[in-house]
Order: C-alpha cells, then sequence, then structure tokens
C-alpha cells in the first residue's frame, strides 16, 4: 500500500493548480481520475466553449459596421470550426499528463472510493495519505421526464459535427442563451424553453431583457413560464411537450436546467462527510467534516459563483493550508461572464440587491453611446454600476462585447477599493475600451 503526503480525487482545476504546488514544495502527491485528465472546463466546458465562439464574436463585431464601409458579410462552417476544436483541445489531456509526470505527480486512473480517513481505494489497489482533497466537479442534470433518454447536454452539443436545423433548449440559463446565440447565427429554428417568466436569474434583469429582445430579434423564440413534460420520438424528429400542452417540434434537443455535484460513489457517508443537494459541506477551511479531508471546486456546498477561477482560487487555498497558513478561506469579489453576443457580466453587489438597501446606490452608464469610436460602433452597450455611501465602487453589471476584458478591470477597481483619486495617478493606453470606461466611472467614484 503505496502512501502519499497528498491524494487529490479529480484532475481538474479545483485540484491540479494544488497538487503542482504541493509537489513542488516537496509533498509526495497523486491525482486519481476516473474521466479525462484536466476535468470539464478544458475537455468540455469552458475552453471548447470559447474556441468555438471566437469567429462569433469577430462576426457580430463586423455586423456593426454594416453600411459604414463594410458590406459584404462572411458566414461560418461550423464543420471545419469543430474540426479546429478537436486539433486545438483533444491533445490537452495528453499534454497535462506529460505536466504531472514531468514534475513528478502519480497518475491514477480509475474511480477513487474512501476506505477511512486516510485511505483512497482505486479498484483493488488502495493508497493512502496524509491530507485528501476532493475535486470531483459537477455534471449536467437531467429532467426526470419521459423521454429524457433523448435529452442532450452540453458536453454533447460542444461536439456536435453539424449543427441542427431545429433545436430545442431547456432552460434559459447561460448555457442555453451561450449556444443559441451560436445555432441562431448558423441558421438554425431555435426555441428556448423556461419554467420562469424571465431568462438568466442571476443577472442584472435590465440587461438580460435587452440581450433577450436582440436574440428575438435575430430569429430565437423565448416560451416563458412553461415546464417541459415529455419528449418523443416521431418518424424523424423529436416532440417536446410542456405542462400547458405546447408542442415543439426539434432535431435535437438539449436539456440546461441545471448541475449536480459528482458525489455518488466516493464513499462520503462511510467515513462521515456530510452532503446536501449541492454537494459537499464544508467549513471556512475548506475542510469537510473529516479533518483530514477537503473539498474544492464545484463540488462543494456553496453559494458564490461556481466557476473556474474560483475552483482555482480555492484550490490554492488549500494548497497554502497544507502548507501551514491557517487563516479561513476569504473571497474576493467574482466576477461572472455570459458569452452570448453582446457579452454580460457582473460582479460584487448586484442591482437587485442594491435596490433593496439604502446603504447602495446605481449609475447607469452608456458608454456604447459615449464612447463609439473605443466601442466599435456598439451603441447600445451599457455599464451599471453598484456604489457604496461613500461612493466607492461594491458592484457592476456590463451589457457589451467588451464585457469581459471591463468587468477585469472593475474587479481590480472593486478589490483594490480604488478612488477616482488613485485611478488619476494612472496613466492608460489610449484610445482603448478600458480608459474610456475609467474616465466615465471617475465622475462617479469616491474622490479622497
Amino acid at each position: 500500500m503505496k502512501h502519499y503526503d497528498v491524494i487529490f480525487i479529480g484532475s481538474g482545476h479545483a485540484n491540479w493548480h494544488a497538487a503542482v504546488t504541493l509537489k513542488q514544495a516537496g509533498k509526495s502527491v497523486a491525482i486519481i481520475e476516473k474521466d479525462t485528465i484536466a476535468g470539464t472546463c478544458t475537455n468540455y466546458g469552458c475552453d471548447p466553449k470559447i474556441l468555438l465562439d471566437g469567429p462569433f464574436e469577430l462576426l457580430a463585431q463586423l455586423k456593426q459596421y454594416n453600411g459604414i464601409g463594410v458590406h459584404n458579410g462572411t458566414k461560418i462552417d461550423w464543420a471545419e470550426l469543430m474540426a479546429y476544436k478537436h486539433k486545438i483541445i483533444d491533445p490537452l489531456p495528453l499534454q497535462m499528463t506529460a505536466l504531472f509526470q514531468q514534475i513528478g505527480i502519480d497518475l491514477i486512473m480509475g474511480a477513487g472510493h474512501l476506505v477511512d480517513d486516510h485511505t483512497v481505494a482505486v479498484a483493488d489497489d488502495q493508497f493512502t495519505a496524509d491530507n485528501i482533497i476532493i475535486g470531483t466537479g459537477q455534471r449536467a442534470a437531467k429532467l426526470n421526464i419521459p423521454g429524457r433518454e433523448y435529452l442532450h447536454d452540453s458536453r454533447d452539443f460542444l461536439d456536435l459535427t453539424t449543427m441542427p436545423q431545429r433545436i430545442t433548449f431547456i432552460g434559459a440559463g447561460i448555457i442555453s442563451l451561450e449556444f443559441a446565440t451560436m445555432a441562431i447565427e448558423l441558421g438554425s429554428n431555435v426555441d428556448v424553453v423556461e419554467f420562469a417568466d424571465h431568462a438568466l436569474n442571476a443577472f442584472d434583469q435590465r440587461h438580460v431583457t435587452k440581450l433577450v429582445t436582440k436574440l428575438q430579434a435575430a430569429g430565437v423564440t423565448f416560451h416563458f413560464n412553461e415546464a417541459v413534460s415529455q419528449v418523443t420520438a416521431e418518424d424523424d424528429h423529436y416532440l417536446v411537450t410542456t405542462k400547458d400542452g405546447l408542442q415543439l417540434i426539434s432535431d435535437y434537443v438539449l436539456d440546461a436546467t441545471g448541475r449536480v455535484a459528482n458525489i455518488e460513489g466516493l464513499g462520503l457517508e462511510e467515513v462521515g462527510i456530510q452532503t446536501t443537494r449541492g454537494g459537499i459541506v464544508v467549513d471556512d477551511h475548506l475542510r469537510t467534516a473529516v479533518s483530514s479531508i477537503y473539498a474544492s471546486g464545484d463540488v462543494i456546498d456553496k453559494q458564490i459563483p461556481r466557476l473556474t477561477p474560483t475552483a482555482t482560487f480555492e484550490s490554492n487555498y488549500i494548497a497554502q493550508q497544507i502548507l501551514g497558513n491557517t487563516a479561513a478561506i476569504k473571497y474576493p469579489a467574482i466576477p461572472s461572464v455570459v458569452f452570448t453576443l453582446p457579452r454580460l457580466a457582473q460582479i460584487g453587489v448586484t442591482t437587485a440587491e442594491a435596490a433593496d438597501s439604502a446603504a447602495y446606490h446605481t449609475q447607469v452608464i452608456p458608454y456604447g453611446q459615449q464612447l463609439m469610436f473605443q466601442y466599435k460602433n456598439e451603441v447600445d452597450a451599457e455599464l451599471t454600476l453598484v456604489l457604496d455611501q461613500d461612493n466607492y465602487l461594491v458592484g457592476a453589471s456590463l451589457y457589451g462585447n467588451d464585457a469581459p476584458d471591463l468587468i477585469n478591470l472593475l474587479t481590480m477597481i472593486i478589490d483594490g477599493h480604488l478612488s477616482a483619486t488613485a485611478l488619476d495617478q494612472m496613466i492608460f493606453a489610449f484610445p482603448s475600451a478600458s480608459i474610456g470606461v475609467i474616465s466615465l466611472i471617475s465622475t462617479v467614484l469616491h474622490r479622497d
């Protein structure tokens, strides 16, 4: 029975950052993985998604100049784009495996099962460790309805060789709207069925409404206040039926109603680790009820956004805990982005929270209109700031193609507690997207 200082169950971002750090610090480390090396984000999530999204973003920017020097459009070949995705993404697991081998991390393929506080079994083999970290992530949930065997998930969509002509997305969350943006551009008939009366519940509804309106103008049909009750296979299509009797003909049905933690088969109950519907329960040091076992990433039951940067932050934190740091985890402001076209992004105190509290006030800045030459004629781009009583930035919501980069800029302003005076002491490149927004928000930020 081989002993390690640390064993990781799962090889995604929630684990491998800590594994590398600890190995470089002199610890003996093993990673157990039953699926694809490097996890969901790298292979079946954010990385392939943003790769496929690239041409759609460029095409959207080109369309902003229709009639302004640009007259001949272009088109996207999905099959060629998918081949390119495989060329770039498929080698990544082997590259990560080579990295682990190069620095001396043992890679054990198979399903890990906890035997006790310090022992993990993989098939007939057992391994012991001073500390065990569980970072097994989440998987797509699937509706428990007749015809659930016909439902696809995001992993399936990101591997489509041809784009279906008729697609139904169940749920109006991030995954559905991002994929609908691609499908409608390629000429598919797109339906989005949502149980609630609005999309993207966690985001600024002013900006969500603008996005939904734009998608509708592009041809996406939204069906709000509808719950899918069954999917049936017909001769050459699927029939999606809701409880209220709505029926949609579709060639492809994607269930994007949520994700669930991968906690089955780990032996958590046997060793006394508490779980909920949301995942593994941890304390403010990311320890489970068993002090030698930590959890990291999406598998944790938590209220903060389940994102790759959050998982990486937790992974790095756990590494430092094992190396001797005793401080409780303290999360900074966490930005979230929806990669539709236009993009949505937000961070910190939300506009909904601000509306319910006298401690905050908001300021809407239509920067697309005020900075047309810097924002590539995206006239409807908009920023909503959330300010505290002293006019320090504590939150923001963005609608616009530059939202992912701008939200990172605002993240630094929030986390750095920067005032307009502090920003005045910095020189930024001009003309650029960021300096334009800095100039605008400096007029409302606190001055020392």
